[in-house]
Protein backbone atom coordinates (compact mmCIF):
# COMPACT_ATOMS: atom_id res chain seq x y z
CA UNK A 1 0.00 0.00 0.00
CA UNK A 2 1.12 3.56 -0.60
CA UNK A 3 -0.28 6.80 0.75
CA UNK A 4 0.09 10.25 -0.75
CA UNK A 5 0.09 13.17 1.66
CA UNK A 6 -0.79 16.70 0.63
CA UNK A 7 1.32 18.91 2.90
CA UNK A 8 -0.74 20.57 5.64
CA UNK A 9 0.07 21.65 9.21
CA UNK A 10 -1.20 19.12 11.73
CA UNK A 11 -2.98 20.14 14.94
CA UNK A 12 -5.26 18.62 17.53
CA UNK A 13 -5.40 16.25 20.49
CA UNK A 14 -4.52 12.54 20.36
CA UNK A 15 -4.26 9.66 22.82
CA UNK A 16 -0.88 8.03 22.44
CA UNK A 17 -0.85 4.25 21.86
CA UNK A 18 0.23 2.12 24.78
CA UNK A 19 3.93 1.55 25.20
CA UNK A 20 4.83 -1.51 23.16
CA UNK A 21 7.88 -2.08 25.35
CA UNK A 22 5.83 -2.01 28.54
CA UNK A 23 3.03 -4.10 27.02
CA UNK A 24 5.48 -6.91 26.16
CA UNK A 25 6.78 -6.82 29.74
CA UNK A 26 3.37 -6.73 31.41
CA UNK A 27 2.06 -9.59 29.28
CA UNK A 28 5.09 -11.72 30.14
CA UNK A 29 4.81 -11.01 33.87
CA UNK A 30 1.10 -11.85 33.80
CA UNK A 31 1.76 -15.09 31.92
CA UNK A 32 4.27 -16.11 34.60
CA UNK A 33 1.93 -15.35 37.51
CA UNK A 34 -0.28 -18.09 38.93
CA UNK A 35 -3.83 -16.76 38.96
CA UNK A 36 -5.81 -14.17 37.00
CA UNK A 37 -4.37 -10.85 35.82
CA UNK A 38 -6.17 -7.99 34.07
CA UNK A 39 -4.13 -5.75 31.80
CA UNK A 40 -5.92 -2.71 30.38
CA UNK A 41 -5.15 0.02 27.87
CA UNK A 42 -3.33 -2.19 25.35
CA UNK A 43 -2.95 -0.97 21.78
CA UNK A 44 -2.99 -4.01 19.49
CA UNK A 45 -0.13 -4.49 17.03
CA UNK A 46 1.60 -7.31 15.19
CA UNK A 47 4.47 -7.39 17.71
CA UNK A 48 2.11 -7.71 20.67
CA UNK A 49 0.16 -10.42 18.87
CA UNK A 50 3.43 -12.35 18.47
CA UNK A 51 4.16 -12.23 22.21
CA UNK A 52 0.63 -13.36 23.10
CA UNK A 53 0.81 -16.13 20.51
CA UNK A 54 4.03 -17.64 21.90
CA UNK A 55 3.06 -17.26 25.58
CA UNK A 56 -0.18 -19.08 24.73
CA UNK A 57 1.84 -21.91 23.18
CA UNK A 58 3.77 -22.20 26.45
CA UNK A 59 0.59 -22.66 28.48
CA UNK A 60 -0.77 -19.23 29.46
CA UNK A 61 -4.37 -18.35 28.51
CA UNK A 62 -5.49 -14.99 27.12
CA UNK A 63 -8.90 -13.53 26.43
CA UNK A 64 -9.46 -9.96 25.31
CA UNK A 65 -12.19 -7.35 25.18
CA UNK A 66 -12.34 -4.02 23.40
CA UNK A 67 -12.72 -0.83 25.45
CA UNK A 68 -12.51 2.90 24.75
CA UNK A 69 -8.84 2.93 25.82
CA UNK A 70 -7.84 -0.10 23.75
CA UNK A 71 -7.85 -3.81 24.56
CA UNK A 72 -8.19 -5.30 28.02
CA UNK A 73 -6.54 -8.70 28.42
CA UNK A 74 -7.64 -11.27 30.99
CA UNK A 75 -4.73 -13.61 31.54
CA UNK A 76 -4.61 -16.93 33.32
CA UNK A 77 -0.93 -17.38 34.02
CA UNK A 78 1.40 -20.31 34.45
CA UNK A 79 3.71 -21.85 31.83
CA UNK A 80 3.82 -25.62 31.51
CA UNK A 81 5.26 -28.38 29.31
CA UNK A 82 3.20 -29.06 26.19
CA UNK A 83 3.14 -32.15 23.98
CA UNK A 84 5.69 -32.34 21.18
CA UNK A 85 7.91 -29.64 19.77
CA UNK A 86 6.29 -26.21 19.66
CA UNK A 87 6.49 -23.91 16.62
CA UNK A 88 6.85 -20.33 17.90
CA UNK A 89 6.35 -17.61 15.30
CA UNK A 90 7.84 -14.31 16.54
CA UNK A 91 6.77 -12.40 13.44
CA UNK A 92 9.22 -9.52 12.99
CA UNK A 93 9.52 -8.76 16.72
CA UNK A 94 13.04 -8.83 18.14
CA UNK A 95 11.67 -8.12 21.62
CA UNK A 96 9.34 -11.12 21.45
CA UNK A 97 12.09 -13.47 20.32
CA UNK A 98 14.81 -12.37 22.73
CA UNK A 99 12.50 -12.01 25.73
CA UNK A 100 10.86 -15.42 25.29
CA UNK A 101 13.75 -17.75 24.47
CA UNK A 102 14.76 -18.00 28.18
CA UNK A 103 11.11 -18.47 29.18
CA UNK A 104 10.84 -21.38 26.76
CA UNK A 105 13.63 -23.03 28.75
CA UNK A 106 11.82 -22.32 32.03
CA UNK A 107 8.59 -23.79 30.60
CA UNK A 108 10.26 -27.13 29.90
CA UNK A 109 9.31 -27.18 26.22
CA UNK A 110 11.30 -27.92 23.09
CA UNK A 111 10.58 -24.89 20.91
CA UNK A 112 11.41 -24.07 17.31
CA UNK A 113 11.50 -20.29 16.88
CA UNK A 114 10.78 -18.80 13.46
CA UNK A 115 10.38 -15.24 12.24
CA UNK A 116 9.92 -13.00 9.23
CA UNK A 117 11.53 -10.00 7.57
CA UNK A 118 14.95 -9.15 8.96
CA UNK A 119 14.35 -10.94 12.26
CA UNK A 120 16.47 -13.93 11.20
CA UNK A 121 19.40 -11.53 10.64
CA UNK A 122 19.25 -9.89 14.07
CA UNK A 123 21.96 -11.29 16.36
CA UNK A 124 21.31 -13.98 18.98
CA UNK A 125 25.01 -14.61 19.69
CA UNK A 126 24.88 -13.85 23.46
CA UNK A 127 22.41 -16.70 23.91
CA UNK A 128 24.59 -19.19 22.01
CA UNK A 129 27.34 -18.72 24.57
CA UNK A 130 24.89 -19.32 27.41
CA UNK A 131 23.53 -22.46 25.71
CA UNK A 132 27.06 -23.85 25.35
CA UNK A 133 27.98 -23.07 28.94
CA UNK A 134 24.76 -24.46 30.48
CA UNK A 135 24.49 -27.56 28.30
CA UNK A 136 21.32 -26.45 26.52
CA UNK A 137 20.59 -28.10 23.17
CA UNK A 138 20.17 -25.88 20.09
CA UNK A 139 20.55 -26.45 16.36
CA UNK A 140 21.57 -23.21 14.64
CA UNK A 141 24.22 -20.55 15.26
CA UNK A 142 23.13 -18.41 12.34
CA UNK A 143 19.74 -17.07 13.38
CA UNK A 144 16.33 -18.53 12.61
CA UNK A 145 14.83 -21.05 12.56
CA UNK A 146 16.26 -22.03 15.94
CA UNK A 147 15.21 -25.02 18.02
CA UNK A 148 16.08 -24.84 21.73
CA UNK A 149 15.54 -27.53 24.36
CA UNK A 150 16.69 -27.82 27.95
CA UNK A 151 16.30 -26.27 31.40
CA UNK A 152 17.57 -22.87 32.47
CA UNK A 153 19.38 -23.36 35.79
CA UNK A 154 20.42 -20.80 38.34
CA UNK A 155 24.05 -19.76 38.49
CA UNK A 156 26.36 -17.22 36.92
CA UNK A 157 25.42 -15.61 33.62
CA UNK A 158 27.86 -13.28 31.86
CA UNK A 159 27.15 -11.75 28.46
CA UNK A 160 27.99 -8.56 26.56
CA UNK A 161 25.73 -5.59 27.14
CA UNK A 162 26.62 -3.75 23.96
CA UNK A 163 24.56 -5.94 21.60
CA UNK A 164 21.06 -5.44 23.02
CA UNK A 165 19.55 -5.02 26.47
CA UNK A 166 16.80 -7.43 25.32
CA UNK A 167 18.98 -10.42 26.27
CA UNK A 168 19.20 -9.09 29.83
CA UNK A 169 15.45 -8.57 30.00
CA UNK A 170 14.82 -12.16 28.87
CA UNK A 171 17.09 -13.53 31.60
CA UNK A 172 15.75 -11.14 34.25
CA UNK A 173 12.25 -12.50 33.62
CA UNK A 174 13.30 -16.16 33.64
CA UNK A 175 15.98 -16.52 36.32
CA UNK A 176 13.77 -15.64 39.34
CA UNK A 177 11.91 -18.88 38.53
CA UNK A 178 15.07 -21.02 38.54
CA UNK A 179 15.62 -23.30 41.50
CA UNK A 180 18.87 -21.64 42.59
CA UNK A 181 20.07 -18.06 42.95
CA UNK A 182 21.70 -16.37 39.96
CA UNK A 183 24.08 -13.56 39.13
CA UNK A 184 23.69 -11.69 35.84
CA UNK A 185 26.77 -9.78 34.66
CA UNK A 186 27.37 -7.50 31.71
CA UNK A 187 30.91 -7.91 30.42
CA UNK A 188 30.73 -4.48 28.74
CA UNK A 189 28.97 -1.23 29.50
CA UNK A 190 25.25 -2.02 29.41
CA UNK A 191 23.72 0.00 26.60
CA UNK A 192 20.04 1.03 26.58
CA UNK A 193 20.03 0.70 30.37
CA UNK A 194 16.66 2.46 30.50
CA UNK A 195 15.05 -0.62 28.93
CA UNK A 196 16.44 -2.76 31.75
CA UNK A 197 15.04 -0.21 34.21
CA UNK A 198 11.61 -0.72 32.63
CA UNK A 199 12.01 -4.47 33.15
CA UNK A 200 13.04 -4.03 36.79
CA UNK A 201 10.04 -1.74 37.34
CA UNK A 202 7.70 -4.38 35.90
CA UNK A 203 9.28 -7.16 37.96
CA UNK A 204 8.94 -5.19 41.20
CA UNK A 205 5.29 -4.47 40.42
CA UNK A 206 4.72 -8.22 40.09
CA UNK A 207 6.47 -9.12 43.34
CA UNK A 208 9.90 -10.14 42.00
CA UNK A 209 13.07 -9.11 43.85
CA UNK A 210 16.21 -8.21 41.91
CA UNK A 211 19.28 -6.74 43.64
CA UNK A 212 20.94 -4.26 41.30
CA UNK A 213 24.50 -3.98 42.59
CA UNK A 214 25.57 -1.84 39.61
CA UNK A 215 24.35 -1.25 36.04
CA UNK A 216 26.42 -4.30 35.07
CA UNK A 217 25.67 -6.64 38.00
CA UNK A 218 22.34 -8.11 39.17
CA UNK A 219 21.80 -10.65 41.94
CA UNK A 220 18.63 -12.70 41.41
CA UNK A 221 17.18 -14.91 44.16
CA UNK A 222 15.76 -18.13 42.75
CA UNK A 223 12.48 -19.84 43.58
CA UNK A 224 10.38 -16.68 43.36
CA UNK A 225 6.73 -16.34 42.28
CA UNK A 226 5.09 -13.70 40.13
CA UNK A 227 2.00 -11.96 41.54
CA UNK A 228 -1.20 -11.56 39.57
CA UNK A 229 -3.31 -8.42 39.76
CA UNK A 230 -4.86 -5.55 37.79
CA UNK A 231 -2.52 -3.31 35.77
CA UNK A 232 -2.72 -0.61 33.08
CA UNK A 233 -0.19 0.12 30.34
CA UNK A 234 1.21 3.62 29.95
CA UNK A 235 1.48 5.55 26.70
CA UNK A 236 4.49 5.10 24.42
CA UNK A 237 7.05 7.92 24.21
CA UNK A 238 8.66 6.40 21.09
CA UNK A 239 5.32 6.73 19.28
CA UNK A 240 4.68 10.13 20.84
CA UNK A 241 7.91 11.32 19.20
CA UNK A 242 6.32 11.36 15.74
CA UNK A 243 3.40 13.51 16.89
CA UNK A 244 5.64 15.86 18.86
CA UNK A 245 7.72 16.41 15.72
CA UNK A 246 4.49 16.95 13.75
CA UNK A 247 3.36 19.50 16.32
CA UNK A 248 6.61 21.45 16.18
CA UNK A 249 6.63 21.52 12.37
CA UNK A 250 2.86 22.04 12.07
CA UNK A 251 0.26 23.89 14.10
CA UNK A 252 0.64 22.22 17.49
CA UNK A 253 -0.38 18.81 18.88
CA UNK A 254 -1.38 17.78 22.41
CA UNK A 255 -0.93 14.20 23.62
CA UNK A 256 -2.83 12.26 26.28
CA UNK A 257 -1.95 8.98 27.97
CA UNK A 258 1.75 9.56 28.72
CA UNK A 259 2.99 8.92 32.28
CA UNK A 260 5.10 11.85 33.39
CA UNK A 261 7.03 9.63 35.84
CA UNK A 262 7.70 6.97 33.18
CA UNK A 263 10.86 4.84 33.22
CA UNK A 264 10.89 4.74 29.41
CA UNK A 265 14.23 5.80 28.00
CA UNK A 266 12.39 7.32 25.06
CA UNK A 267 11.01 9.96 27.41
CA UNK A 268 14.31 11.64 26.46
CA UNK A 269 12.40 12.96 23.43
CA UNK A 270 11.08 15.78 25.64
CA UNK A 271 14.57 16.90 26.66
CA UNK A 272 16.02 16.54 23.15
CA UNK A 273 13.23 18.51 21.47
CA UNK A 274 13.49 21.24 24.08
CA UNK A 275 17.25 21.39 23.49
CA UNK A 276 16.51 21.85 19.78
CA UNK A 277 14.38 24.87 20.61
CA UNK A 278 11.04 23.09 20.54
CA UNK A 279 8.23 24.53 22.64
CA UNK A 280 7.30 21.45 24.70
CA UNK A 281 5.06 21.88 27.74
CA UNK A 282 3.32 19.65 30.27
CA UNK A 283 -0.08 20.69 31.58
CA UNK A 284 -2.94 18.81 33.27
CA UNK A 285 -1.24 15.49 32.67
CA UNK A 286 -0.88 16.14 28.93
CA UNK A 287 2.14 17.05 26.79
CA UNK A 288 1.96 19.61 24.00
CA UNK A 289 4.30 20.50 21.15
CA UNK A 290 3.70 23.99 19.77
CA UNK A 291 4.95 25.40 16.45
CA UNK A 292 8.65 26.18 16.80
CA UNK A 293 11.73 27.06 14.78
CA UNK A 294 14.03 24.23 15.80
CA UNK A 295 17.81 24.23 15.56
CA UNK A 296 20.49 21.58 15.23
CA UNK A 297 22.30 19.98 18.14
CA UNK A 298 24.27 16.85 19.09
CA UNK A 299 22.00 13.90 19.90
CA UNK A 300 23.40 10.87 21.76
CA UNK A 301 21.17 7.96 20.75
CA UNK A 302 22.84 5.28 22.88
CA UNK A 303 19.93 5.00 25.31
CA UNK A 304 17.09 5.93 22.94
CA UNK A 305 17.76 4.26 19.55
CA UNK A 306 14.08 4.13 18.56
CA UNK A 307 13.96 7.94 18.48
CA UNK A 308 16.53 8.21 15.68
CA UNK A 309 14.13 8.19 12.68
CA UNK A 310 11.87 10.92 14.10
CA UNK A 311 14.81 13.05 15.21
CA UNK A 312 16.60 12.65 11.87
CA UNK A 313 13.47 13.84 10.08
CA UNK A 314 13.16 16.87 12.34
CA UNK A 315 16.87 17.68 12.02
CA UNK A 316 16.48 17.78 8.23
CA UNK A 317 14.11 20.78 8.60
CA UNK A 318 15.89 22.46 11.53
CA UNK A 319 18.29 25.40 11.36
CA UNK A 320 21.99 24.51 11.48
CA UNK A 321 23.69 21.14 11.84
CA UNK A 322 22.58 18.11 13.86
CA UNK A 323 24.89 15.21 14.65
CA UNK A 324 23.35 11.92 15.80
CA UNK A 325 26.00 9.80 17.56
CA UNK A 326 26.30 6.37 19.23
CA UNK A 327 23.57 4.98 16.97
CA UNK A 328 25.28 2.01 15.29
CA UNK A 329 22.76 -0.46 16.76
CA UNK A 330 20.02 1.35 14.84
CA UNK A 331 21.38 -0.47 11.80
CA UNK A 332 20.18 -3.79 13.29
CA UNK A 333 16.48 -2.96 13.55
CA UNK A 334 13.71 -3.86 11.08
CA UNK A 335 15.97 -2.24 8.52
CA UNK A 336 19.26 -0.34 8.64
CA UNK A 337 17.56 2.80 9.89
CA UNK A 338 20.58 5.06 9.59
CA UNK A 339 20.96 4.18 5.92
CA UNK A 340 17.22 4.22 5.25
CA UNK A 341 16.71 7.69 6.71
CA UNK A 342 19.76 9.02 4.87
CA UNK A 343 18.54 7.62 1.56
CA UNK A 344 14.90 8.68 1.88
CA UNK A 345 15.50 12.17 3.26
CA UNK A 346 18.09 12.75 0.53
CA UNK A 347 15.37 11.95 -2.02
CA UNK A 348 13.44 14.85 -0.48
CA UNK A 349 16.35 17.24 -0.86
CA UNK A 350 17.84 16.92 2.61
CA UNK A 351 21.59 17.33 3.18
CA UNK A 352 22.70 14.23 5.11
CA UNK A 353 26.03 12.50 5.58
CA UNK A 354 25.88 8.89 6.79
CA UNK A 355 28.54 7.89 9.32
CA UNK A 356 29.34 4.44 10.80
CA UNK A 357 27.52 5.16 14.07
CA UNK A 358 25.28 8.08 13.21
CA UNK A 359 24.20 10.86 10.87
CA UNK A 360 25.39 14.39 10.15
CA UNK A 361 22.43 16.48 9.01
CA UNK A 362 22.59 20.04 7.70
CA UNK A 363 19.09 21.39 8.10
CA UNK A 364 17.07 23.54 5.76
CA UNK A 365 13.73 25.28 5.75
CA UNK A 366 11.76 22.89 3.54
CA UNK A 367 11.93 19.51 1.81
CA UNK A 368 10.87 18.98 -1.78
CA UNK A 369 8.29 16.21 -1.53
CA UNK A 370 8.17 13.20 -3.84
CA UNK A 371 8.13 9.42 -3.47
CA UNK A 372 9.90 7.63 -0.62
CA UNK A 373 10.05 4.06 0.69
CA UNK A 374 9.26 2.86 4.19
CA UNK A 375 11.78 -0.01 3.83
CA UNK A 376 8.99 -2.12 5.39
CA UNK A 377 9.81 -0.37 8.67
CA UNK A 378 7.07 1.24 10.72
CA UNK A 379 9.32 3.92 12.19
CA UNK A 380 10.67 5.01 8.81
CA UNK A 381 7.13 5.47 7.45
CA UNK A 382 5.96 7.45 10.49
CA UNK A 383 9.10 9.62 10.64
CA UNK A 384 8.75 10.71 7.02
CA UNK A 385 5.06 11.47 7.51
CA UNK A 386 5.85 13.51 10.63
CA UNK A 387 7.61 16.21 8.59
CA UNK A 388 5.25 16.15 5.59
CA UNK A 389 4.02 19.64 6.47
CA UNK A 390 7.51 20.92 5.63
CA UNK A 391 7.38 19.50 2.09
CA UNK A 392 6.75 21.85 -0.84
CA UNK A 393 4.94 19.15 -2.85
CA UNK A 394 2.94 15.99 -2.05
CA UNK A 395 4.78 13.16 -0.27
CA UNK A 396 4.11 9.55 -1.30
CA UNK A 397 5.13 6.83 1.17
CA UNK A 398 5.50 3.37 -0.37
CA UNK A 399 4.91 0.48 2.01
CA UNK A 400 2.65 2.51 4.27
CA UNK A 401 1.13 -0.68 5.70
CA UNK A 402 4.35 -1.21 7.68
CA UNK A 403 2.84 0.82 10.54
CA UNK A 404 0.78 -2.27 11.45
CA UNK A 405 3.81 -3.64 13.25
CA UNK A 406 3.44 -1.21 16.16
CA UNK A 407 0.73 1.37 15.41
CA UNK A 408 -2.03 0.04 13.14
CA UNK A 409 -4.20 3.16 13.52
CA UNK A 410 -1.41 5.65 12.70
CA UNK A 411 -2.91 6.83 9.41
CA UNK A 412 -6.37 7.21 10.95
CA UNK A 413 -4.83 9.34 13.70
CA UNK A 414 -2.91 11.27 11.05
CA UNK A 415 -6.20 12.24 9.43
CA UNK A 416 -7.72 12.99 12.83
CA UNK A 417 -5.24 15.85 13.35
CA UNK A 418 -5.81 17.31 9.90
CA UNK A 419 -3.61 15.15 7.70
CA UNK A 420 -4.69 15.09 4.08
CA UNK A 421 -3.93 11.76 2.44
CA UNK A 422 -5.16 9.28 -0.10
CA UNK A 423 -4.29 5.58 -0.25
CA UNK A 424 -3.56 3.27 -3.14
CA UNK A 425 -2.11 -0.15 -3.92
CA UNK A 426 1.60 -0.37 -4.59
Amino acid sequence: MHITITPAPLSGVLRVPSSKSMTHRELIAAALAKGETTLSGVTPSQDIEATVRILSLMGAHFTEEATEDGLTFHISGGLSPQEGRLEADAGESGSTLRFLIPLGLISGNAIRYVGHGRLSERPLTPYYGIFDEKGISFDNRDGLPLTVKGQLPGGRYALPGDVSSQFFTGLLFALPLAGDDSVLISTTTLESKSYVDMTLDTLARHGITIHEKSPELYEIPGGQSYKAGAFAVEGDYSQAAFWLVSGLTGAGITLQGLFLDSKQGDKAILTILSKMGGDICEENGMISAKPSKTRGTVIDAEDCPDLVPALAALAAVSEGTTEIIHASRVRLKECDRLHAMAVELTKLGADIEEKPDGLLIRGQDHLTGGAVSSWNDHRIAMALAAVSAKCSAPLTVEGAESVRKSYPTFWEDFKRVGGRLVTGDS
